[in-house]
């Protein structure tokens, strides 16, 4: 009995020291394997918009770290920094998938970049509502001001006013006798 109570904590500790110790080596969506981590965020992108360019410098980049994909200009991200932003091509096919590459110490690694469907500003495609104000104004409190309206409300209220005045006093006068 004692035996299966020391193998269970023992198989427990373990358990819980592999998933706390730190990895020695990053790797991405795609199963590189690279001293150092990155992304591309956001991962599915409208053609003409901008990425983030993320660096995880572990420890295992320690230079200058170059970007390069078909669908942008080459990035370079400078020692001490961690991130940039490139902006995707207009002319990049919607649907297509294209892949970035991380170069850092002589070490490459790559992830992939979706380009979606439809563009931002052809109203076919992407439709965007238009932004306009509130439909406010003064209502019902001048517009249509008629005499004959107003007349007819102030002898309707008046007339209720005088009406529970009058129910009031009969109300007191019964009562006393």
């Amino acid at each position: 009995m004692r035996a299966i109570c020391v193998a269970s904590a023992a198989l427990l500790g373990l358990t819980a020291l592999t998933f706390t110790a730190p990895a020695a080596f990053a790797g991405d969506e795609n199963n590189n394997i690279t001293p150092f981590g990155f992304s591309v965020q956001p991962s599915t992108i409208a053609a003409g918009g901008q990425v983030s360019l993320l660096l995880k410098r572990d420890g295992g980049c320690q230079g200058r770290a170059t970007v390069t994909s078909g669908v942008f200009d080459t990035v370079n991200i400078p020692k001490g920094q961690s991130s940039a932003t490139a902006t995707v091509d207009w002319d990049a096919k919607p649907g297509a998938v294209y892949e970035v590459t991380f170069t850092c110490d002589g070490v490459s690694g790559h992830t992939d970049l979706t380009i979606a469907t439809g563009r931002p500003g052809n109203q076919t495609d992407y439709p965007v509502p238009v932004q306009r104000g509130v439909r406010a104004g003064v209502g019902g409190t001048i517009g249509g001001f008629d005499l004959k309206e107003i007349g007819l409300g102030a002898a309707l209220i008046a007339g209720s006013v005088g009406a529970a005045w009058h129910m009031s006093r009969r109300r007191g006068a019964t009562d006393d006798s």
